[in-house]
């Protein structure tokens, strides 16, 4: 008896290893967040990435959409996370429908950062100092494109974190005009000794009273970086014009890697807030 069910036990795990080992056919698909582009520019010079995400419902709705332009768009930089803020917006009705324009940047410091005359940086990094002609590529090449191929409303906003909100900062004192917003993220403006900021209250006088809004935030990241965003909101304070609507959140329990999240959200929060219904 004690050998039967013996065998009866043998030939029972030998049936059960045999099914585990068969292979099981599962069904396997791509996750599709978006679409590349390789965008050929003329300024830039090469092909460069252009990621876009829609928002659901968008190939029937017929509406307009606003645009929020993100800088370190790439595939493996920002473009996932930012966008699946909008995503998460659009599921839970907090924020409204909007289309999200990665723009991949290659070489940071050549294509984010102003020019400098300090030695030392030139010295590291050979290539700084063109952000002049990489917004000509977004002005010019990325935006056209954007509003010939998609429904977009005409209201456009600009986002970047470290040296993209350097970029940003930037972007908004010299062109005001080319974004309705700015969203700066713990923005770089340590970059050349912290020349940006002081030439602020020269620019904001510069500029027209026309409907803007600035979003600036950091979070405890030192003296290098808190000292030039004193200069800035400083100048802000003094020299703003009625039609700009300008904040700065410091955000001490952040440091400069963990910030970009929290404060992305609050500012898509901010800017497309769900009208009432």
């Amino acid at each position: 008896m004690k050998l039967g069910v013996l065998g009866l036990f043998l030939a029972f795990s030998l049936a059960t290893t045999a099914h585990a080992q068969t292979p099981v056919a599962i069904a396997e698909t791509p996750i599709v967040i978006g679409r590349s582009y390789a965008l050929p520019s003329a300024v830039m010079g090469a092909p460069r990435e252009i990621n876009v995400w829609l928002p659901p419902g968008y190939a029937d709705s017929g509406k307009t959409y606003p645009v929020l332009y993100v800088l370190d768009g790439g595939q493996d930089q920002d473009f996932h996370h930012i966008s699946g803020l909008a995503q998460l917006g659009t599921v839970v009705g907090t924020t409204r429908d909007v289309i999200v324009v990665g723009i991949a940047s290659v070489d940071r410091r050549n294509e984010l950062a102003l020019p400098t005359e300090n030695p030392e940086l030139i010295a590291r990094y050979p290539t700084q100092g063109h952000s002049d002609r990489f917004r000509r590529f977004v002005s010019e090449e990325v935006q056209p494109f954007i509003e010939t191929r998609f429904r977009t409303s005409g209201e456009t906003a600009l986002m970047g974190e470290s040296l993209a909100g350097l970029f940003v900062v930037e972007t908004f004192l010299k062109e005001p005009q080319m974004f309705d917003a700015y969203v700066a993220v713990s923005p770089s403006l340590w970059w050349d000794g912290g020349e940006l900021a002081r030439q602020s209250g020269a620019r904001l006088r510069d500029q027209s009273n026309d409907p803007r809004t600035l979003i600036l935030t950091l979070g405890d990241e030192g003296p290098e970086m808190q000292a030039p965003m004193d200069v800035l909101t400083a100048n802000l304070r003094d020299h703003a014009l009625p039609g700009l609507s300008w904040s700065f959140t410091p955000r001490p329990t952040e440091t400069h890697a963990t910030i970009y999240h929290g404060a992305a959200l609050d500012a898509f929060r901010r800017l497309y807030a769900e009208l009432a219904k």
